[in-house]
């Protein structure tokens, strides 16, 4: 079992939904990327997603656009990226890179995905990237026991959700609305009809993400998915402290409330069913 596996098991074991949290490397700088997100892990993110910096970040909101314009006038590099991956790796917690495809494309899609495995990387999220379009990331994945995974958007179609999940590799990333990524003040109503019908055709675990920003919103979802996603809120807390110390202690408080809201108390199936309908 995979390290990732592994980590959706557990927090299905204990009832509770697992905390996948988002950081770009590079951001402040690369060890502070590093510090931030072993921080993250600490205080109960189950999986960070670390974010690949690129010039062209097209479902990215202007929060995470900010922190990766950052990393990148700071000279964040691939090996950077692949640097953090082995160190936040080497703490246990499972680690997946988000990344938009012209980079991994450039690099060599067999010699990203060797690097990636070397570093101890446990997969790779391709916003951008289609399953029509993924022949040479599926087989280098399999070779190299990697995770694909595939976002599956509110507009999906049956037909598109089956396709989807076909090649998604340890959980789908239901995207809970339709725009770009950012901390909101309501998580997308769509969010739990898209989960119940990406389960009507895959057993994967459905992890929610885009525009959960506290421990409230993170229970709300919990209740219906097997994963919750943050990203920007975190980032906000690095871009608002004013020094590297308070910017992690910022995300590690940020991670210790969503923490506590995935391990609220799940209502009843039938409750939930009944409050997705009012």
């Amino acid at each position: 079992m995979t390290t990732l596996a592994a980590a959706f098991e557990q927090a299905a074991a204990q009832d509770r939904a697992a905390l996948v949290g988002y950081l770009p490397a590079g951001f402040p700088s690369v060890p502070g990327a590093i510090e931030a997100a072993l921080a993250m892990a600490d205080a109960g993110a189950d999986v960070i997603e670390l974010g690949l910096p690129y010039s062209d970040p097209l479902i990215d909101g202007p929060v995470i656009q900010n922190a990766v314009h950052r990393a990148l006038t700071g000279g964040v590099r691939v090996a950077d990226v692949l640097a953090t991956v082995q160190a936040i790796a080497a703490s246990g917690v499972p680690v997946l890179v988000m990344t938009y495809w012209n980079p991994v494309d450039r690099y060599g899609v067999g010699a990203f995905a060797r690097d990636l495995a070397a570093a101890g990387g446990s997969g790779m999220i391709t916003p951008d990237l289609t399953p029509e379009e993924a022949g040479d990331w599926l087989a280098a994945a399999a070779t190299y026991r990697l995770a694909p995974v595939f976002l599956a958007a509110p507009s999906s179609s049956r037909e598109r959700l089956e396709l989807i999940t076909s090649v998604c590799g340890g959980f789908v990333y239901a995207a809970s609305l339709m725009g770009v990524t950012g901390a909101r003040d309501a998580v997308g109503s769509q969010a739990a009809d898209l989960v119940g019908r990406v389960r009507e055709v895959t057993s994967l675990p459905v992890a929610v993400g885009l525009g959960v920003s506290n421990g409230r919103q993170a229970a709300q979802v919990a209740s219906f998915a097997d994963g919750v996603i943050v990203g920007s809120a975190f980032v906000n807390r690095l871009l608002a402290a004013p020094d590297l110390a308070s910017g992690v202690a910022g995300v590690r408080e940020l991670a210790a409330e969503l923490a506590r809201g995935v391990r609220q108390a799940r209502p009843a199936p039938a409750a939930i069913v009944a409050d997705q309908r009012r």
